[in-house]
């Protein structure tokens, strides 16, 4: 189970945090923070560079800490938060990615509860700090403060289409 859980955080984690990266910087394709905000100003934010380094810093954040198995229910949270922003801006799409859908920010969010709910497993800096193992409750928790924080990101920071 070990190997599995290091496996999905190593997989999951570096995948959030490059795509952070790519939100405000040129490494990894990304086209730089100016790049990073025209992206949230088309797809309706408000912000433009603020709100690229909030997320792309939220993603970077998020993914390396669940890369390293630390403070795990915390890493879940801020990668659901942020993947919870970008279900909403592609929800219109529907679900499948070839479609521009949510399928690719929903996969990533089950897989960051999921490792609430399990916990980093015994290859992570969790473990190697006692930190482990987190209630089985603390994978509720996560869920409603990421998914919450992401909503509420939406609603602060989205204008409202133009009538």
């Amino acid at each position: 189970m070990d190997t599995g859980l290091l496996i999905l955080r190593l997989l999951v984690g570096l995948l959030i945090a490059g795509h952070g990266v790519q939100k405000i910087s040129t490494h990894l394709g990304g086209k730089g923070l100016d790049g990073g905000a025209r992206e949230f100003r088309a797809d309706g934010f408000r912000g433009g560079a603020l709100t690229a380094l909030a997320a792309g810093g939220g993603q970077i954040g998020s993914g390396l800490l669940l890369t390293a198995g630390l403070l795990t229910p915390l890493a879940a949270t801020g990668a659901i938060g942020v993947m919870t922003v970008a279900l909403t801006v592609k929800w219109s799409n529907g679900l499948w990615v070839q479609n521009d859908g949510y399928e690719y920010p929903l996969v990533l969010i089950g897989a960051a509860a999921a490792l609430a709910a399990t916990g980093p497993g015994a290859w992570s800096l969790d473990d190697a700090l006692g930190l482990t193992p987190y209630p089985l409750w603390w994978t509720a928790l996560v869920l409603t403060a990421g998914v919450g924080s992401g909503l509420l990101t939406r609603l602060a920071l989205h204008r409202a289409p133009a009538a």
